[in-house]
């Protein structure tokens, strides 16, 4: 079984209280692969610049990454620039050059056309509905959004909804995409629109899945060494689905495992800059936070 993903590939500039870094290969899409690449196979669409080189390429090498679906075309790679504040809580965009990007339009390679899960990243909901279509098969669709796409193109967005599973976005996009401020009711409204499930991440706070009635909530795991926070959302999406690509059956008791295993993958993240410390992780690793987490909650009936 395999992912289907499609977003963004960039270089990044990060600036934290504990360092910074220039041009570090970045983008939702790179994150999310890396930390799905653990658990499944990931087949990637996207666009790179002329100046996204074979030692670039590295990130992906050795991982379950298949690079039929990245294109290389003419100019630049996406750019983007941030600044954390010292509790990494919040950030000033300093740039966001698109380049590349601005023109992508996702084609998928023939091979990709059945897929078992599929992924739509971070883009112009104009580009998931064209990824969708290109898909004569799946399983599973999930996806993420932002609050540009929110408040610039809600019709299209709805659109893209309504052939949606599971929607992954954090709560405050939940809040704006729903109108509600209780998140448990922002969960109701936007399962309306056509996801069945609605993950919503929450930086140091966890993170919550609803599901039908079903209610379920992950703190997130307490770090000695917080670095980067960049990513740690598309490393979480990648870990959740990435072990949901592996098992043939979604019900409660699996989709709550994968919101643990996302969490996992979004904590390694933070504990360096970009995805460093995602790449140099092993197996064990992932499975002994995983047990960490779940002793975090565990407690005995009355």
């Amino acid at each position: 079984m395999s992912i289907l993903a499609v977003g963004s590939i960039a270089f990044d500039t990060i600036e934290t209280p504990f360092g910074e870094v220039k041009d570090i290969v970045g983008g939702s899409l790179t994150y999310f692969a890396v930390a799905a690449s653990y658990f499944t196979d990931v087949n990637l669409v996207a666009v790179v610049g002329r100046d996204f080189k074979e030692e670039h390429m590295q990130v992906f090498a050795g991982r379950r990454i298949d690079l039929q679906g990245v294109e290389h075309a003419r100019g630049k790679t996406f750019r983007w620039g941030g600044r954390y504040s010292h509790n990494l809580n919040s950030r000033d965009t300093l740039f966001t050059e698109l380049n590349v990007f601005e023109d992508f339009q996702p084609n998928l390679p023939e091979s990709y056309g059945q897929a078992d899960i599929v992924f739509l990243g971070n883009m112009h909901p104009s580009l998931q509905i064209s990824v969708l279509d290109q898909v004569t098969t799946k399983r599973l669709v999930g996806m993420d959004s932002m609050n540009l796409w929110i408040e610039a193109t809600p019709s299209e967005l709805r659109d893209v909804l309504k052939r949606v599973d599971i929607l992954k976005v954090d709560d405050s996009e939940a809040r704006q995409l729903s109108g509600e401020h209780n998140l448990r009711k922002a969960a109701g409204v936007i399962q309306e629109m056509g996801p069945k499930m609605l993950v919503a991440t929450r930086g140091s706070h966890g993170s919550m899945l609803f599901h039908d009635s079903d209610i379920f909530a992950v703190p997130a795991y307490p770090l000695e060494d917080e670095v980067d926070p960049t990513g740690a959302g598309d490393s979480f999406a990648g870990g959740f689905f990435g072990y949901l690509a592996q098992r043939p059956k979604l019900d409660s008791a699996e989709l709550r495992r994968a919101v643990i295993f996302g969490s996992v993958m979004g904590s390694f993240c933070v504990e360096d800059f970009g995805t460093r410390r995602l790449e140099r992780l092993t197996y064990d690793e992932i499975l002994d936070r995983y047990r960490a987490i779940k002793r975090l909650t565990h407690f005995d009936d009355i």
